[in-house]
């Protein structure tokens, strides 16, 4: 049994203390949501060797939405060259009809990218609108595509 527990903290320290590279910008479009269906143009700036900021700008059925996330970043090449995993935190802005809106998002999500210069990511962005209060906020799943430069 202590190996096992042993085995099993020694791989997750692997995991925490293996940083990702961040190597560069990448622009892109993330698609989906599950109650803000819609598209958002996003944007990643590195910040450091394994922080970026994530900035994305969409329309959805309720809206104009602008969104900015300070992100983590995590190696996972143990699964294979190219993934990542990241977390992070942020804000956001949203403007449907006449109602503004001001929220705290939270960010955990899994990339891949490719020898070409191109990045996939699917992740989980749940948000709590704090102006006005909305009961239960707003999560979704995305996908996005980018091209990294």
């Amino acid at each position: 049994m202590k190996k096992i527990l042993f085995s099993t903290l020694f791989l997750a320290m692997l995991f925490l203390n293996a940083n990702a590279q961040v190597d560069g910008k990448a622009i892109g479009l993330r698609f989906g949501g599950f109650s803000g269906v819609g598209a958002e143009v996003s944007y990643q700036h590195p910040l450091g060797n394994a922080n970026r900021l994530e900035a994305d700008l969409g329309l959805s059925n309720w809206g104009v939405g602008l969104t900015g996330v300070y992100q983590w970043v995590w190696d996972l090449s143990a699964l294979s060259d190219g993934f990542n995993w990241y977390a992070g935190v942020g804000g956001t802005l949203g403007l449907s009809d006449s109602n503004f809106g001001l929220g705290v998002v939270g960010q955990v999500g899994i990339e891949y990218n490719f020898n070409i210069p191109l990045q996939l990511s699917l992740d989980y962005r749940p948000t709590i609108y704090v102006l006005p209060s909305v009961a239960g906020g707003y999560d979704g799943i995305c996908l996005s595509v980018r091209y990294k430069f």
